[in-house]
């Protein structure tokens, strides 16, 4: 095997890893990027509210399916099982008519989408965002405030994964995991309506995110992190605003350290600002400006709850697992 595929479609966005495997020898495997891509598709739109996928939704994605595939095959990879896998989220396992989703993947990919529960996508997270961290930490050369057990955060469209996990050799690589359902284009659609929204709608969200992490704490001992590792838009957006850079970069945003003065500044601002004035924000995806100051919102209950001065966002995520998984699907 020279190169895997690795797909992504979340409630807000469908992502694509393509990646080459190098073989180093006595086992050892690297594993070197080639292409990433993103598209905000919106496949959640509603489904919140309806249960089930619109018709225009679903055409997005599938479009958007359709020219990853030719990607794929243009990087001379096989389309099929053997070194392609994509999985589905939170808002596919939500949808009464995710047959249809199931059907059109199956024809564009030869591969059927794994709709994978809140639990596997959050070990996918884990192992996509601390493979590197692992491998510093075991060589004596990981970042001081990079150090485990690693609490990876993954905030989605319709749900938020977390899980804890380190390199302690008397337990699994996780230990601790849930999913609930506190996503950035769930909480915008459920609670902040109006541009900008008001103090009675944030609070509202407010209440049902604290509410959520109640029931994380239950199971995923949260102010135990030594590291607090976030993945996804919210998070690299968040890190790319603190940077305060003109436009996205991907290299510069990678293990960026936020602290909680700064995210609970923008959080602030952005919930207080209107659709344009995001839309102005040099390393804003258009397809984010309507979610992202709910996203921040989780993102910053989320880092008072777990007691930490920071978080650190991380580039490298779900993808970057599933890309692992076709190499090592032990």
């Amino acid at each position: 095997m020279s190169g895997v595929a690795a797909i992504d479609c979340g409630t807000n966005s469908i992502r694509l890893l393509i990646a080459d495997v190098v073989f180093l020898g006595d086992d050892e495997v690297q594993v070197v990027d080639v292409d990433r891509r993103m598209e905000i598709v919106r496949l959640g739109q509603g489904v919140d509210e309806t249960g089930a996928f619109a018709p225009e939704a679903l055409e997005r994605t599938l479009e958007a399916l359709r020219g990853y595939a030719e990607t794929i095959e243009a990087h001379g990879i096989e389309l099929g099982p053997d070194a392609v896998r994509m999985v589905a989220t939170s808002a596919t396992r939500d949808a009464s008519n995710r047959q249809e989703f199931v059907d059109g993947v199956r024809a564009i990919l030869g591969v059927e989408p794994e709709v994978v529960t809140g639990l596997d996508e959050a070990e996918l997270s884990f192992v996509g965002a601390t493979a590197e961290l692992e491998a510093r930490a075991a060589e004596g050369d990981a970042d001081a405030d990079l150090a485990p057990p690693f609490l990876v955060v993954d905030i989605g469209g319709g749900s938020t994964e977390f899980v804890l996990g380190g390199l302690d050799d008397d337990e699994d690589l996780v230990r601790a995991a849930l999913s609930v359902n506190i996503g950035c284009v769930r909480m915008s659609e459920r609670h902040l309506r109006d541009d900008p929204p008001t103090r009675e709608q944030i609070e509202a969200a407010t209440a049902d995110i604290d509410a959520a992490l109640d029931e994380v704490e239950k199971v995923v001992p949260l102010r135990e992190a030594g590291s607090v590792v976030c993945v996804a838009g919210t998070a690299t957006t968040v890190a790319g605003i603190a940077l305060d850079l003109p436009e996205y970069d991907s290299e510069r945003i990678h293990h960026t350290r936020v602290s909680a003065e700064d995210l609970e500044r923008i959080t602030g601002e952005l919930l207080a600002s209107r659709h344009a004035e995001r839309a102005e924000i040099g390393v804003m995806h258009p397809g984010r400006v309507d979610v992202i100051a709910a996203g921040s919102l989780v993102l910053s209950r989320v880092l008072a709850r777990t007691g930490a001065d920071h978080f650190t966002a991380s580039e490298h995520d779900i993808l970057d697992g599933v890309a692992w998984s076709l190499i090592a699907p032990e």
